[in-house]
């Protein structure tokens, strides 16, 4: 008994216990005239053959159904065709569902698309039965993942893939088909031509057919462009998936060279692995994956079959994981030459770079400077340039540990035939390490040159984290200038030696020195430490010894003062050498700030040199003419008390050359007195002072009046 839309109805089948009732007892009864199966109310019928008593007959409703079992339509199996629809398989009633994409076939959107043919699918044939779990599991039945190593970034990397490879396969295709382009427009370049639009051998009259890999190439760019915004799991499933479906793509038979470089899978495919492959070895390297799950990637890479064109990759993944004993050993200091012996055979640290720079990254990343300074000691590369690069970062990783001193001598280790990294640093470098071994702090970012939060050093021990000691500082600072020449004649490398030597041993907020106001020395103590300066600096330049001893001078309650006169010492060194070749002074003047005292010395010890003098004025005045806007808003910052005493000083010089420094200043300030309000103080200041201007006076006294019109 069975209830059909609300009707009760019976269906009576025969008694005969056959091994499959079912079989041999269920008979389809086609609408007719003697069973019309309309007819709801309706006599026994009974079918003496069958031994059936029909009770009750209805219209059967079409269920949903995948499009090879239709009663409807008629379908064609073949084990694979994807080229084009087998006879009426494109047919379709209104539930035949895809095989599939295991939706509607009227709604999937690749049911005639050449080299797919979904219309074509059905489940006797391995090619679309691996087809169809392709497309159940996302694309990941080829990795071979056990389901506890699927996790949500896999899967999604799966669907990717699906995309990409449904993408790239219709694209691909279109390579194959070729473009027909008007022979008149381009020329047949793989036969000889008989005349205008006809080819010797293919016979092509008026219209030839030209391939282009590019598109296909830039398809593919754009999917890897979309899986490095991915998960790192989701990101390589995707690059391997793409590796192997590249792989399969090869140059039609009448292919012709065209001029553009990736028109031909030979050419372009190795571009797109180079890419495939460093990404691939960036994130093996970066990420922690399971050693199942890392061996499957592994292995998915070294069953992809490589073309000709792109053997050179077949070795691309095979680099030592981070486990590996002669790594491991290098990192926590066991192996300090990066070589081991095993069975007879030598072996070496040797990797390529785009896994280093991993590794660097890496180690960066986790703050394990100490294993990522023996690794670039003993690592070698065929790149010795990009190596060289690598290794100058040595005395700055030494320094994030908080091996000030030891980064002092690694600036001047040398490796392999190379020179030492201080002969390669830039002005930029030079200003960090000075702030660097000044305060005992160090950057957070990747580079010197770049602007990046400094914050202090973590001692691991109580002999390390702290800041190089003033004399060590001194010595070092004036080595590194004499052993780089292009340091030593650079202004604003003297510039961060003033403010490094006149600056607190703390960064500010904001990542700078902060400037300290010392007190001006006795004149006895400042040509006694002048003296001494002299004879350390002459030994430096001499090269006789790099440990020179300084006195207890440095040392005393005084040292800070002592090392702002050594400074000055060497500046006026510089200044004596180089004077010829410097192309601005200005910066090195200001640098100086409150501290005006030293810079009176620097001024007085070149009193006796009138030609280097007379440059370094020149140098300063030409500075004022071009940079009054800089200069004017220094002014402002520092206030008035500041801008007094700068032209005290150079207005009082006893040399007469300096005075005319303290008048371009005076110049600048009356062409933009509307702008400086604070110039009516100077004014002021000047007017109180006690000092002889002498042939300056009627320069200061016209300033004086102008300065009293201000509001």
């Amino acid at each position: 008994m069975g209830s059909t839309e609300g009707e009760d109805s019976v269906i009576l089948i025969t008694e005969d216990k056959d091994e499959n009732p079912v079989e041999s007892s269920v008979v389809l009864i086609e609408s007719s005239e003697e069973f019309p199966l309309e007819k709801k109310n309706m006599d026994e019928i009974v079918d003496d053959e069958c031994e059936v008593i029909v009770t009750f007959c209805k219209r059967a409703k079409v269920m949903p159904h995948a499009r090879y079992d239709c009663m409807t339509h008629p379908f064609e199996r073949a084990e694979c065709e994807t080229s084009c629809p087998l006879g009426r398989n494109t047919e379709m009633c209104g539930q035949c569902y895809c095989y599939i994409c295991d939706k509607l076939a009227a709604e999937c959107k690749d049911w005639v698309t050449p080299s797919l043919c979904h219309c074509n699918a059905h489940n006797k044939s391995k090619y679309w039965k691996d087809q169809w779990h392709f497309a159940l599991t996302g694309g990941l039945a080829m990795f071979n993942l056990e389901l506890s190593e699927i996790d949500v970034d896999i899967q999604h990397g799966g669907v990717l893939l699906q995309k990409f490879i449904h993408d790239i396969s219709m694209e691909y295709n279109k390579y194959l088909s070729g473009e027909r382009i008007p022979s008149d427009y381009h020329k047949c370049y793989c036969h000889r031509k008989l005349g205008p639009g006809q080819c010797d051998d293919c016979g092509l009259r008026q219209m030839c057919v030209i391939y282009r890999y590019t598109p296909v190439f830039d398809l593919v760019t754009t999917h890897l462009n979309q899986a490095e915004n991915e998960k790192p799991k989701a990101e390589v499933i995707v690059l391997l998936g793409a590796a192997k479906e590249i792989m399969l793509h090869k140059d039609p038979f009448t292919y012709s060279q065209t001029f553009d470089p990736l028109g031909s899978v030979n050419q372009a495919v190795p571009c797109l692995m180079v890419r495939i492959t460093r990404r691939l070895q960036r994130l093996l390297v970066l990420n922690e994956f399971p050693k199942p799950l890392y061996d499957k990637f592994i292995g998915f890479y070294q069953s992809i079959p490589l073309p000709v064109h792109c053997s050179t990759f077949s070795n691309s993944l095979n680099f030592m994981t981070w486990h590996h004993s002669l790594l491991t050993s290098v990192l926590k200091g066991q192996n300090v030459t990066g070589r081991r012996t095993q069975k007879g055979k030598k072996e070496y640290l040797c990797e390529i770079f785009p896994v280093i720079e991993a590794r660097i990254e890496r180690m960066e990343n986790r703050q394990e400077y100490k294993e990522l300074i023996r690794y670039l000691k003993v690592v070698k590369c065929s790149d010795s340039k990009w190596m060289q690069k690598q290794r100058d970062k040595i005395p700055l990783y030494m320094c994030r540990s908080g091996d000030f001193v030891g980064a002092t001598q690694a600036l001047f280790n040398v490796f392999s035939k190379s020179s030492c990294t201080a002969c390669r640093l830039s002005p930029s470098q030079f200003e960090g390490y000075l702030k660097m071994f000044r305060t005992g702090q160090a950057p957070l970012g990747r580079s010197l040159e770049v602007p990046a939060q400094w914050s202090p050093v973590a001692p691991p021990s109580s002999s390390l984290g702290e800041p190089l000691k003033l004399p060590v500082l001194l010595k070092q600072t004036f080595r590194l200038l004499h052993t780089n020449m292009s340091l030593f004649k650079n202004p604003k490398c003297w510039t961060s030696v003033i403010k490094t030597f006149s600056s607190h041993p703390v960064l500010g907020n904001d990542g700078r020195l902060t400037a300290i106001t010392l007190k001006e020395p006795p004149q006895e103590f400042q040509q006694m430490v002048f003296r001494e300066s002299c004879y350390i600096l002459e030994e430096l330049v001499a090269k006789v010894r790099t440990n020179v001893f300084l006195s207890d001078v440095f040392r005393l309650d005084l040292h800070l003062e002592a090392g702002l006169i050594f400074a000055v010492t060497a500046l006026r060194q510089m200044v004596l050498q180089e004077y010829r070749s410097l192309g601005s002074f200005l910066d090195i003047i200001l640098a100086f700030r409150n501290n005006f005292w030293a810079l009176k010395l620097l001024i007085e010890s070149l009193a006796c040199h009138e030609k280097a003098l007379c440059g370094i004025v020149g140098l300063i005045i030409t500075d004022l003419h071009y940079r009054k806007a800089e200069m004017l808003e220094l002014c402002r910052r520092r206030g008035p008390q500041y801008v007094g005493d700068l032209l005290c000083l150079f207005l009082t010089s006893r040399d007469r050359n300096v005075p005319s420094i303290g008048i371009s200043i005076i110049n600048v300030i009356v062409d933009n007195l509307q702008e400086c309000h604070w110039a009516k103080q100077v004014g002021y200041f000047l007017q109180n002072s006690t000092k002889a201007f002498g042939w300056a006076a009627y320069e200061v006294s016209s300033f004086i009046a102008i300065s009293q019109t201000l509001p």
